[in-house]
C-alpha cells in the first residue's frame, strides 16, 4: 500500500490565495456595480423618452379635439345660414382660422419634437459618458488587482523557495 506524502500548503501561499480571492471579489463588485448603475442610467433615458412621447400624444389629442369642435361650429354655423353667401362666408373664416391653428400646431409639434430629441440625446449622452467611466474605473481596479495578485505570488514563490 503506498501512502499519499503529506504535503502541506505553505502560509504565504495561503495568503497570497486569500488575497487573490478577496481582490477578485472586488473587482466583480466594482463590476456588477458598474453594470447597474448603467442599467439605472439606461431606464432613466427609456423613462424621458415614455414621459416624452406621451406629451406629444396628449397635445396631439387636445389638437385633433380643437380641430374636430371647430368643424362642428362650422357645420353649425352652415346649418344655420340664411343663404349661400353666409355659408360660403363661413366657410372662408374657417379655412383662414384652420390654416392659422394648424401651422401654430405644427409649430408647436416641432417644438415639441425638438425639445423630446434634444433631452433623449443629452440623457443618452450622460449614460454613455457614465457608462464608459464605470467600465474604466472597473478595469483599472481588475488590473491593479491582477497586477497585485501577481506581485503577491511572485513574493509567495520567493519565499516559499528560500524556505
Amino acid at each position: 500500500m503506498t501512502s499519499t506524502p503529506n504535503y502541506e500548503v505553505p502560509a504565504e501561499m495561503r495568503d497570497f490565495a486569500e488575497k487573490s480571492v478577496d481582490q477578485a471579489r472586488k473587482a466583480f463588485d466594482s463590476f456588477i456595480s458598474a453594470a447597474r448603475r448603467t442599467a439605472d442610467t439606461v431606464q432613466g433615458s427609456a423613462e424621458v423618452a415614455r414621459t416624452n412621447a406621451h406629451d406629444v400624444s396628449a397635445r396631439g389629442f387636445e389638437f385633433a379635439e380643437q380641430n374636430v369642435t371647430a368643424a362642428f361650429d362650422l357645420a353649425q354655423k352652415l346649418v344655420r345660414s340664411r343663404d349661400l353667401q353666409e355659408a360660403m362666408q363661413h366657410q372662408a373664416e374657417f379655412v383662414r382660422s384652420q390654416f392659422a391653428a394648424i401651422q401654430a400646431q405644427a409649430k408647436e409639434f416641432g417644438g415639441l419634437a425638438q425639445t423630446a430629441i434634444q433631452q433623449s440625446a443629452e440623457k443618452a449622452k450622460g449614460a454613455m459618458q457614465e457608462s464608459a467611466e464605470h467600465a474604466r474605473k472597473a478595469m483599472e481596479q481588475g488590473t491593479e488587482a491582477a497586477r497585485k495578485a501577481g506581485s503577491d505570488a511572485e513574493q509567495a514563490m520567493r519565499n516559499a523557495t528560500n524556505s
